[in-house]
């Protein structure tokens, strides 16, 4: 059986915790930043975790088991 590959857009955009966790960055931060508040824009600034639901379909993507 050869081994799995890592998926390359997975592999830039989530990242692991100490605890095994995937973060990830939120969407809507990238342009068009006029119109959105300055606080929306700063709390999509910091990271988020992935969702239980996404988790496993993530870990597949980084190869994880």
């Amino acid at each position: 059986m050869p081994k799995m590959k890592t998926n390359p857009g997975a592999k830039k955009r989530y990242s692991l915790t100490g605890s095994g966790k995937i973060k990830r960055k939120h969407a809507y931060k990238s342009h068009i930043l006029t119109k959105k508040s300055t606080k929306r824009k700063r709390n999509l600034t910091y990271m988020g975790i992935v969702d239980k639901s996404d988790e496993k379909n993530a870990k597949l993507l980084l190869a994880m088991k």
